[in-house]
């Protein structure tokens, strides 16, 4: 029933003509008639197929003939073009077509055109490249392989969603006298949870190594991650995510504004850490410190996460994220679990 449902949902021919037979039932063929071109004899047979089938008769069928004419030529046409293939396994359907004309003039044989012999071609199996791809052969294990290749779940607009979980993650890259850093962030899209992370090098086990982390302070259970097509959000890191059942959506290419999210809080760590920190960018040791100072609040004592506690968040209503967890009256002893930055 479902199945039917889902069908007739996505019929607009369909629920055009309940609305049609409604209209018939109601007001008589004389006005269906002016309104919709229908007559008495096509509702008739609307209606017959509603009750045989039920309002899933009324979904077009299709017309496709039940026997389909097959495709008839000369045996010495279909040798003639095996044997040109097999000779020069890269001439085109083009140029057979001018050497099959003088033979077929020779032969006193009806000529075919260009896209029958592409037919013959791949009806026929005639690819013989001795070495490497084979780029014009559907059926060719390059070809299948593409094909298989599994679809990534992509999202076409910056989420919005009602409770906690999905994060979104991206890198900002910061080049500094030639050499490369790497700021690797999370961010819970609901509850603005984030942290940030330093690595030299962007691959998908320092990514796999980021997730970790992130999943030892996270207080809550985890989704969705959501990431942009960088390679370093495949490999390991991807395969992490599959065997822990979170769904992993990527964005479309340079569609930035999918990532809303977590590409304005790339921003605040530029303008209030990074960019205040570039005279120390290659004193990893001291950088590390710094950010961990950043992260946690000027009171030592209170060892609170300055981002996520004490710093306000307009999207929060001037709150911080996680005084949306106390709220949530989860236990005050998750704050203490934010001892693990100053370790990170």
């Amino acid at each position: 029933m479902l199945y039917s449902l889902k069908n007739l949902s996505e019929s607009e021919v369909a629920k055009k003509r309940i609305k049609i037979i409604r209209f018939y039932e109601e007001y008589g063929e004389k006005a269906t008639k002016e309104a919709f071109g229908a007559d008495r004899r096509v509702i008739s047979r609307w209606r017959k197929r509603m009750r045989e089938k039920g309002e899933e008769g009324l979904i077009p069928y299709s017309t496709r003939p039940y026997k389909l004419r097959q495709m008839t030529t000369d045996k010495e046409i279909i040798e003639y073009i095996r044997m040109l293939r097999e000779k020069h396994p890269r001439i085109g359907k083009e140029k057979i077509k001018v050497m099959l004309d003088r033979f077929c003039e020779l032969k006193g044989l009806k000529s075919i055109s260009a896209s029958t012999i592409g037919k013959i071609i791949k009806r026929n199996n005639f690819f013989y490249q001795p070495n490497g791809r084979v780029y014009h052969n559907p059926d060719s294990k390059w070809a299948i392989k593409r094909t298989n290749k599994p679809r990534r779940k992509r999202v076409r607009y910056s989420p919005k969603v009602d409770e906690y979980g999905h994060i979104m993650s991206d890198t900002v890259e910061r080049i500094t006298d030639g050499i490369k850093d790497y700021f690797i962030s999370a961010i819970d899209i609901k509850q603005k949870f984030a942290i940030t992370l330093n690595y030299k090098r962007l691959t998908s086990r320092n990514m796999l190594d980021f997730y970790r982390r992130f999943k030892e302070v996270y207080p809550y259970k985890i989704k969705s991650w959501q990431t942009d097509n960088g390679r370093e959000n495949l490999g390991e890191f991807d395969a992490e995510l599959k065997r822990e059942g979170i769904e992993h959506r990527f964005t479309y290419p340079r569609c930035p504004r999918i990532n809303s999210y977590i590409e304005r809080y790339n921003r605040t760590i530029q303008e209030e850490f990074i960019d205040n920190n570039l005279d120390i960018i290659h004193d990893k040791e001291l950088l590390n410190k710094r950010l961990a100072e950043y992260l946690s609040a000027c009171n030592a004592q209170a060892d609170l996460i300055y981002y996520n506690i004490e710093r306000p968040h307009k999207s929060l209503n001037m709150k911080a994220p996680l005084e949306l967890i106390l709220k949530d009256k989860m236990s005050q002893m998750c704050v203490t679990h934010t001892n693990i930055f100053l370790k990170l």
